[in-house]
Parts: C-alpha cells; sequence; structure tokens
C-alpha cells in the first residue's frame, strides 16, 4: 500500500479526518518555512549562520515539532532575503500549502 492509498483509505474515518484539518495550518507553514529555504539553495546550517538561530532549532520547526512565532519567520524570512507574507484566504480558494509565503 502506498502513502497516498493508506491516506486515502485513513481520511474515510472522520474522526481522522478532522484532526488531519486541524493540522493543516501547522503543516502549511512547516511547508513554507522549507520551500523557501530550498528555493534559496540554502541547507538549515547556511540559513542558522545567516540568521543567529541554532540549526537544531531550524530542524525542530522544519519537522513540526515547534511552532515558530511571527517574529521568528521574520528573522528566518530576512535570513534568506525575502518577505514574511501571511494571508488569510477563503477556504474553499485555498491550495493545500497555502497562508503563509516566504516570497
Amino acid at each position: 500500500m502506498t502513502l497516498k492509498e493508506y491516506k486515502s483509505k485513513r481520511m474515510q474515518d472522520p474522526e481522522f479526518a478532522k484532526e488531519y484539518a486541524a493540522l493543516q495550518p501547522e503543516m502549511n507553514v512547516v511547508r513554507a518555512m522549507i520551500d523557501a529555504r530550498i528555493s534559496q539553495k540554502l541547507t538549515q546550517k547556511e540559513l542558522a549562520e545567516r540568521t543567529g538561530i541554532a540549526q537544531t532549532e531550524i530542524s525542530r520547526l522544519e519537522n513540526g515539532t515547534r511552532n515558530p512565532s511571527i517574529r521568528l519567520l521574520q528573522r528566518l524570512a530576512d535570513g534568506m532575503g525575502m518577505e514574511l507574507n501571511i494571508s488569510f484566504v477563503p477556504k474553499n480558494d485555498a491550495p493545500t500549502h497555502r497562508g503563509v509565503t516566504g516570497a
């Protein structure tokens, strides 16, 4: 069974689907951080050097074990030479990883 098939099967469980949806905003932030760093061709170590944020902390942010503050997101954006842009969009119009962007 592939991961996609497994997820599809699990999403049929209303309780699982509810919890999955509740985690989406956090996962959107994580995906936006990772995508922004990769788009700048930076390693976590290089980003840490640019921002003064420990590489271990960047790792925790990217693996979802720590939620970032707006101030921390701004430091990351600055370190990548990017502008932090947070938006609210209607739920029906929102793609799967939208809401926080680094560009």
